[in-house]
């Protein structure tokens, strides 16, 4: 119903208004009594063999939402309902603020692509707060991605980072470090080894700070960019992990244009969908290697069917995250995920899909 009768329908509205279109009718959903529980029962297929433990926490399927789909954590339970294993919202910054100027957001059909600048418009962490501690439960583990406010210069950047943990770390399962989204000028300066290094370290820090008061000691994960040098790759993934971090995000949007076709190409952002597949890949695979498996990596990029999913997992990730294939494929697409990697599994040999991780890596 979607590839056929919504998606032409949303197609031809404006990509933001579409977007928030969509997440109207989720949040709306969101509220139908015991509907997202009986939905995931039938996008989750059973059997045990997506089911991971990570970080002390369940995730049923290793398909995760990745963030800037639900920046203010307005329809978790119905994307809870879709058949995802995690979610993860924002990203957040302390202080509420309207993003850039519209048009922000561009499709690519020709190429299965996005270009988005938002610039992390977003409620603020009250607001997030709010939502999140008014839901009664959680199907899911949610993720908070967390970044500075456009107006906080980068030497004061820690500052917001720790004013997102204070505010949010009772309703976090675990914290994502922002410091590779091409849109917040100056931001992607903070991935510098030493600054990345002091960062996460501050971070870390106020969870610590916030043991006692919220009982929770959620994991800090980082996001790094696609586009960085891989000698400044290296050093990045170095600098998370020897800093403490509990896991990698690999990866966010790019500044590449290698091989579009659609006009909109020229448009300034970070660009996100089928063409960052194979790179997306080889990162974690890199990723993988270089860390030797000591912390769990999460795989974005391109990934449109289970068997870019399953190319990710064997080359090093643990878990993997979706957003633009949901424009293109729509709702339908995570189950479609969830029953292909089950297969892939089973056609293998493979018990788990533990026992895929870093296969190819």
């Amino acid at each position: 119903m979607y590839r056929s009768l919504l998606k032409p329908a949303l197609f031809r509205l404006d990509a933001e208004d579409a977007h928030h279109l969509t997440l109207g009718g989720l949040e709306a959903a969101s509220k139908v009594p015991l509907w997202p529980q009986a939905a995931r029962a039938l996008t989750v297929p059973g059997g045990g063999a997506l089911t991971q433990t990570l970080w002390g926490q369940r995730f049923a399927s290793p398909v995760g939402l990745a963030a800037g789909l639900d920046k203010n954590g307005v329809a978790v339970p119905a994307f809870g309902a879709l058949g995802f294993g995690f979610l993860e919202v924002g990203t957040v910054t302390p202080l509420p603020q309207a993003g850039n100027d519209r048009p922000r957001l561009f499709r690519l059909p020709e190429d299965e692509a996005l270009i988005n600048r938002m610039g992390f418009n977003n409620a603020g962490a009250a607001a997030l707060h709010a939502r999140l501690s008014g839901l009664r439960t959680r199907a899911v583990p949610v993720w908070v991605n967390i970044g500075k406010n456009k107006a906080t210069p980068n030497e004061d950047a820690a500052q917001d980072y720790r004013r997102c943990v204070a505010a949010l770390q009772d309703v976090a399962d675990a914290f994502v470090v922002n410091v590779s989204s091409p849109n917040t000028p100056g931001l992607r300066a903070l991935q510098a080894a030493d600054d990345l290094a002091a960062l996460v370290r501050e971070v870390l820090a106020e969870v610590e700070a916030g043991r006692v008061r919220t009982l929770s000691v959620p994991p800090v994960l980082v996001k790094l960019a696609p586009d960085l040098h891989p000698a400044d790759f290296e050093a990045s993934v170095d600098a998370v992990v020897n800093a403490g971090a509990a896991g990698l995000i690999v990866s966010n949007t790019t500044l590449a244009r290698d091989g579009l076709s659609h006009p909109a190409q020229r448009e300034a952002g970070g660009l996100s969908g089928r063409p960052l597949t194979a790179r997306a890949t080889a990162l974690v695979r890199a990723a993988f290697r270089q860390t030797q498996g000591r912390v769990p990596i999460v795989g974005v990029g391109g990934i449109f069917t289970p068997q870019d999913a399953y190319d990710k997992i064997r080359a090093g990730a643990s878990l993997v995250e979706v957003y633009s294939a949901l424009i293109y494929r729509g709702p339908g697409l995570v189950r479609e995920l969830n029953a292909g990697l089950a297969e892939l599994l089973r056609r293998d040999g493979l018990r788990t899909v533990e026992d895929a991780v870093g296969l190819d890596a």
